[in-house]
């Protein structure tokens, strides 16, 4: 089968959810070759909440939201892609070209904030797939989002890996004065070939950079993030990267290594074995190295950064990388006394 430029899975894998799959192991018994619709498709969902508790301890954010279901971006690695198969897709191909819109999200997030019970958090924007995915152009309901966040005095963390975030400055920047606030930035490589098959609809590194500098230049607190780091592919970028992050603005820093759950797993060895044929032997091997001998891991605590040599290795280079070029650099802290119950802004 070709390849298809400008996506990141090649496979539609298995939905352990449907019984009835379709099989392309016998391809002589069609009458012309099987190929993926190359359009990206877009479907409307009206959940009925919105916000959602984030329980896991090794994470810092309390509670995530998310406006899209599956991500345009298609990033090979991407965890959310297993989420996909709640909705009767694929983790693969479907991941990227069929997104669930929730074009309620901003009524559902006010309707929260109204509620007796809800005392302000931080909400991260983009826990499982990106906010600034190309739809949101058109759409702007992160936009009307952001609006909300405002009104109310709600802090707000984001993290992307699109430039597109650069567009709701004028918002951005009046969350910024009342310290409600922090834009991360995500920068796998700055190799803009292995961005390509990495990250296949994504800013580039540049445009990262620029948007990373942009941010900062209005008063936008920023940080980047070096995730996920990959053995062998990018572990090598992470001194280039905080020092080119730093040197365009970025406060903060910090990184994750990959690890390959559920249907992830298949869909990244089909990529990598295509991709990278000459390594992906000793790339797999690696990855599996980092995660006490499985590609998979969801072991708290040692899921986001690993253990054994290989991840020492890597967490030292990050550490040394660190603190020549954030030791003196720090977010300002984000605030939970601005809410306004009721979304009464006071200008006076």
């Amino acid at each position: 089968m070709e390849y298809y430029k400008g996506r990141g899975a090649q496979v539609n894998t298995e939905n352990r959810f449907i019984k009835n799959q379709i099989s392309l192991e016998h391809i002589e018994g069609l009458d012309e070759e099987y190929s993926f619709d190359n359009k990206t498709h877009f479907y409307q969902d009206s959940p009925k909440k919105i916000v959602n508790k984030v329980e896991s301890p090794d994470l810092r954010m309390m509670y995530s939201m998310n406006p899209y279901q599956g991500c345009e971006h298609g990033c090979i690695y991407c965890y959310a892609r297993n989420s996909h198969q709640y909705w009767g897709f694929s983790a693969g191909y479907d991941f990227e070209s069929k997104i669930i819109i929730k074009k309620n999200a901003p009524k559902l997030l006010e309707d929260n904030f109204l509620s007796k019970s809800w005392k302000p958090a931080v909400i991260a924007l983009s826990g499982n797939t990106d906010c600034y995915q190309p739809i949101e152009r058109k759409l702007k309901i992160t936009r009307e989002i952001l609006k909300v966040f405002l009104k109310y005095g709600n802090p707000v963390s984001i993290i992307t890996k699109n430039s597109l975030v650069t567009r709701d400055i004028d918002i951005l920047q009046q969350l910024s004065k009342e310290g409600l606030v922090q834009v991360f930035v995500s920068i796998t490589s700055l190799d803009e070939a292995l961005r390509q098959k990495l990250e296949p609809r994504t800013a580039t590194a540049k445009n990262r950079l620029q948007t990373l500098q942009t941010l900062s230049d209005n008063g936008i607190p920023v940080g980047v993030m070096a995730a996920p780091l990959i053995p062998s592919l990018n572990h090598f970028e992470i001194p280039e990267i905080l020092k080119a992050a730093s040197n365009h603005g970025a406060l903060e820093a910090g990184y994750t290594v990959v690890r390959l759950n559920g249907e992830i797993k298949h869909i990244f060895q089909d990529w990598l074995v295509k991709n990278f044929p000459d390594r992906s032997n000793k790339v797999w091997n690696q990855i599996s190295e980092l995660h006490g001998g499985n590609v998979n891991d969801s072991d708290w605590g040692r899921r986001m950064k690993g253990e054994g040599n290989l991840s020492e290795i890597i967490g030292q280079l990050f550490r040394i990388s660190y603190a020549r070029y954030f030791s003196e650099k720090g977010l300002p802290p984000i605030r939970l006394d601005r809410f306004r119950k009721g979304g009464n802004l006071n200008l006076f």
